[in-house]
């Protein structure tokens, strides 16, 4: 069985990749796996990136435009989807406007592809901050579209703590699996496959092993003015820049900000904290050893995305790219349980936070 994959807000193909990477067989032989289909994405250079490495064949299944200009009646049958709507306005790290902000009704595009196309399942990911957005009333509304979109969903939402599925980065992110209701099939939460902290990929191994080529594309490094270079080696690997005995001339003269990210370098026994897309100076993730931001390939790495997932675009829209697309080898792990499902397999589970 082979399911026919569209995609709104695809960024880079982060969760695409991880389609592409899924995929199981049952007792009887029969395969399961997943095909792209379209996509669309309002950023050019993601569209570009999405473009050579999930569909470099066919390139014309990637739309480049906003969202709302779509017909959504013109785009090919589907019996899958799959969005990362913005979370801009649900990020913790924001404002959190929730529906009050530009971002927040963008979900609303993915329930009109629910109704007009009614797959037998969709993905939907966004941040954990979304369940305070509009005290709380946001994530209810969003919950409650998705379950009566099109035929009828039934819906397993669960916060996925992705260092405890192998990724090395601690990307704690909510996902919404939804099955039609017609089919009478119940979705699981897989079970985590590295809960115990000394099981799970520290930052340093998935940076070092193997080591990056010195060529490598999309591995340049930043050049730093002296004094962020002092700052950095003072702060030890997994400390910020509020680290208690930094040298007074080298902290920031910033009132009433203590946001743990600033300058924080990563702790090399350890996943890495999140890796974002935006954000100022102190905000790009700091190598544990070298006194220095760490580079795209090297975030990309912490994303899971291999080395030859090339990312089109200068330096900053890349990080961009990384840093808001969903780590590929979550996906698999949670779309190959979809599969499962699909093809009455059992595997381990663990209950859903909702």
């Amino acid at each position: 069985m082979i399911f026919k994959l569209g995609e709104f807000f695809s960024g880079p193909g982060g969760l695409a990749y991880g389609a592409k990477l899924a995929g199981i067989e049952n007792k009887d032989g029969e395969v399961f796996s997943i095909d792209h289909v379209w996509a669309n994405d309002i950023d050019e250079n993601s569209c570009k990136t999405y473009r050579r490495n999930i569909c470099p064949d066919n390139p014309e299944r990637v739309i480049s435009c906003d969202v709302k200009s779509i017909d959504i009646s013109k785009l090919a049958p589907i019996d899958a989807f799959a969005y990362g709507f913005p979370c801009n306005d649900y990020s913790i790290v924001g404002e959190q406007n929730g529906f009050d902000g530009k971002y927040g009704p963008l979900y609303s595009f993915g329930v009109k592809v629910l109704d007009y196309h009614k797959p037998l399942w969709f993905f939907a990911e966004n941040v954990g901050g979304i369940r305070s957005a509009n005290n709380g009333l946001a994530f209810e509304k969003i919950l409650s579209d998705l379950e009566n979109a099109g035929p009828g969903y039934e819906l397993t939402p669960h916060l996925y703590k992705f260092e405890e599925y192998g990724v090395p980065q601690t990307r704690h992110r909510i996902v919404v699996i939804g099955f039609r209701k017609d089919l009478g099939i119940k979705f699981e939460v897989p079970a985590p496959t590295t809960s115990n902290l000394e099981d799970q990929t520290t930052a340093k191994y998935a940076i070092e092993n193997p080591s990056i080529p010195k060529d490598a594309q999309n591995h340049e490094y930043t050049n730093h003015p002296e004094k962020i270079i002092e700052r950095l080696a003072a702060i030890p690997p997994g400390e910020n820049v509020w680290y208690a005995e930094l040298p007074e001339h080298l902290r920031l003269n910033v009132k009433g900000a203590t946001l743990s990210q600033i300058y924080r370098r990563l702790h090399p026994n350890r996943p890495s904290y999140t890796i974002t897309g935006s954000g100022g100076g102190g905000t790009h993730g700091y190598h544990w050893d070298e006194p220095r931001a760490l580079t795209n390939r090297e975030r990309a790495r912490i994303q899971t995305f291999p080395d030859d997932f090339i990312f089109e675009g200068g330096k900053e829209s890349v990080r961009k790219q990384i840093g808001m697309a969903v780590p590929p080898l979550g996906v698999k792990t949670i779309l190959e349980a979809v599969m499962k499902s699909f093809a009455g397999m059992e595997y381990k589970t663990t209950p859903a936070i909702w």
